[in-house]
Parts: structure tokens; C-alpha cells; sequence
């Protein structure tokens, strides 16, 4: 058996809140594992503001959630075949950088950058291995992969402002994991502020109002 690796097209569902047109900000939100675009949006609705944009893109790899109907989630990438996913990926999410600029009247556009749980590991390999760079990057219920290109992350993050938001109860988003991120962070010279707040695995409507 010959494996080949051809690459192809896909049309891409990016949603917006907000005046895209006339923001001087714009916050790409990147949903987690098995959501949509639509639950990240509304769930960062706290995050709106006067001339500022809420752009969430939606994984490609979408799938039912339950057995083979109902509720509909995706997924940035598994195991099966990482590398390319994660290449894939990053492709992908420059085009939304690229797009958002394009659409935006305001010049220069502050960019920031939020994931939630899986969307936390995707938008760090993003950061460290696109060309895009942002004004700040936040992740929550989620840290660095164990696969974060440091030698990138120290060249192109050395002056963003970076934080992680963390669930004192989550019980995937530990607290030794953000130990380690902090550690690792320290060692590669780049700051990380932790937030902590009284909750689980979630997006907190208080501290997302404070970004």
C-alpha cells in the first residue's frame, strides 16, 4: 500500500460579531474541542466593545457529537497525522488573519488572540509558527502543547503580552500544568500572567469583560 498526500481545497465558516469595517480591534476567538463557531461567539460575547470585532473561525474537521445525529461540534486536530493537521491549520488561520485585514478600514489593526481548551494549544503553535503577530495572546482551559516550537515562541512573542486564564477546579487545565507554563514560559524569557478564577472548565464571563 502507497500513502500519497495531495492537497485540496475547503471552504472555510468564519462568524463575526461586530463592525468589522469600522473596528480599530479585532480578537480572534478560537472555540475548543467538539464546539462551533457559534457557541465560542456567544460564550466571548463578553468580550464586545465599541470598534471592536469578534471574528471566530470553525475547525474543519466537523462530526456529530452523539452516535450519527444531533448536535454538531470539530475539532482542530488529532493524533492521526498531527503534523499536517497542525500545518494545515496554520494555513488556514493566516488566510482569517489576511481576510480580517483585507475587511478592516482601520489601519493599523490591533490583532489579539483567544483559545479555549483545545483552541488554547492551537492558537499557541499558531503564534509561534504563522506570520501573523498580535497585540495579545490568551489562553484559557488549555496551555502550551508539548509539541511548542520554542526556539519560534521566544523570537515572536518575547513582546506580547500573554496570559492564561485558569478554572481553580478544572480538572483538565490543571493547576500543575500552569506551573509548568509558567516555568516553561520563564526559561524562554517571555512573561506569562496567570488568571485564576473560581470555576471549571469554562469560559469566565468576568474575566473575558476585563481583557
Amino acid at each position: 500500500m502507497e500513502e500519497h498526500r495531495l492537497e485540496v481545497a475547503r471552504t472555510a465558516r468564519v462568524l463575526v460579531a461586530g463592525d468589522l469595517r469600522g473596528a480599530r480591534e479585532v480578537w480572534i476567538v478560537v472555540h475548543g474541542y467538539a464546539q462551533s463557531a457559534d457557541e465560542m461567539l456567544a460564550q466571548c460575547a463578553p468580550l464586545g466593545r465599541a470598534e471592536r470585532a469578534l471574528v471566530a473561525p470553525e475547525a474543519l474537521s466537523r462530526f456529530y457529537r452523539r452516535g450519527s445525529s444531533g448536535p454538531v461540534g470539530a475539532s482542530w486536530t488529532t493524533r492521526e497525522h498531527r503534523e499536517l493537521e497542525i500545518g494545515d491549520t496554520t494555513a488556514y488561520l493566516e488566510r482569517v488573519a489576511h481576510w480580517i485585514h483585507g475587511q478592516a478600514a482601520s489601519a493599523p489593526l490591533q490583532l489579539s488572540l483567544l483559545g479555549f481548551s483545545q483552541g488554547a494549544a492551537t492558537v499557541w503553535r499558531w503564534a509561534t509558527l504563522g506570520a501573523t503577530r498580535f497585540a495579545q495572546i490568551v489562553g484559557c482551559g488549555g496551555g502550551f502543547p508539548p509539541d511548542l516550537d520554542w526556539a519560534s515562541a521566544t523570537e515572536k512573542l518575547a513582546r506580547t503580552r500573554l496570559a492564561t486564564i485558569h478554572g481553580v477546579h478544572d480538572r483538565y487545565h490543571t493547576a500543575e500544568w500552569v506551573a509548568r507554563d509558567v516555568a516553561a514560559a520563564r526559561a524562554a524569557g517571555i512573561g506569562l500572567e496567570v488568571r485564576e478564577f473560581e470555576g471549571r472548565h469554562e469560559l469566565p464571563a468576568d474575566v473575558l469583560a476585563s481583557l
